[in-house]
């Protein structure tokens, strides 16, 4: 079992909301995601979340009827998503566990789903599920994506609907932000060979055709969405602020063209739905 303990994402646990979640463009890249979800998960549905963070998606999915078997592999991002979801109302339908993404087998071992954030009454998410859910680039710290893809397959029914948010590796916006810096190095980091370092982890940036060729064996592909393709990212949230009219149109525009083909390629993260075969 692969298990980090003390692991940089408990470091951002605390700012995390702040930093992303509250803001304005985290907010608009969110809700492009829920209306996916929103399409893709027929209520009530059993969805095991990856790398759930605080619970925002989460505790969204338990006010829309489903039940989730949220996971994350930080202890601390957890615990804070226990807190919103009771806050919420929602503690009965979210099931907690830390879990890194490479340790998905455990899932179908007996015994494996705990109680830990509900009653005993609780009903924990079944295996098979009906759907999963990965957001905002956690799959983007796995190593080995085809073993991801194998694992999910044991998971899933047929025909279930898998939604993963990855972080692609050409974003405009982001040679743009960086040479004006004089900084290329930050401008071409996702394109670096064999990924980057990040407080001790590497971060992989999969082309979408690579994606897809790592998950075919398993999952057929539905759709891809664009998502921080005409938006700018996150880190340009000061920008976002001083020109909240200019970023709402540019997500009204990205949100009318998000599957057009190329702008996925282009954009800060994608979004590919796929299908269990």
């Amino acid at each position: 079992m692969t298990l980090l303990i003390d692991n940089p994402f408990d470091e951002l646990a605390t700012d995390y909301d702040a930093s992303f979640t509250n803001t304005l463009i985290g907010r608009l890249m969110r809700q492009a995601v829920w209306q996916i979800l929103d399409r893709c998960f027929p209520c009530p549905s059993r969805i095991l979340e990856l790398n759930c963070g605080t619970g925002e998606d989460a505790v969204q999915l338990a006010r829309n009827g489903h039940r989730v078997l949220a996971t994350d592999v930080s202890a601390s991002m957890i615990d804070r998503a226990r807190c919103k979801a009771t806050a919420a109302g929602v503690a009965d339908l979210i099931t907690f566990r830390q879990l890194a993404i490479e340790s998905l087998d455990q899932l179908d071992q007996p015994h494996a789903l705990d109680r830990s954030s509900g009653p005993e009454s609780c009903d924990p998410c079944e295996i098979p599920f009906d759907g999963v859910l990965s957001n905002f680039g956690g799959l983007n710290c796995a190593g080995d994506l085809m073993q991801v893809s194998r694992q999910l397959g044991q998971l899933v029914a047929p025909r279930a609907t898998v939604v993963l948010c990855v972080m692609g590796p050409l974003v405009p916006w982001e040679w743009a932000y960086y040479l004006a810096r004089l900084s290329p190095s930050r401008a071409f980091r996702r394109l670096k060979r064999g990924g980057c370092s990040w407080r001790g982890l590497v971060i992989r940036y999969p082309s979408i055709r690579r994606f897809k060729s790592c998950f075919h064996a398993e999952f057929a592909t539905r759709r891809v969405s664009a998502l921080g393709a005409l938006v700018p990212p996150p880190y340009l949230e000061a920008w976002a602020q001083r020109f909240p009219s200019i970023v709402g149109f540019l997500n009204r525009l990205e949100r009318k063209i998000e599957s057009w083909p190329l702008l996925p390629s282009l954009a800060d993260h994608y979004v590919i739905e796929m299908i269990r075969k």
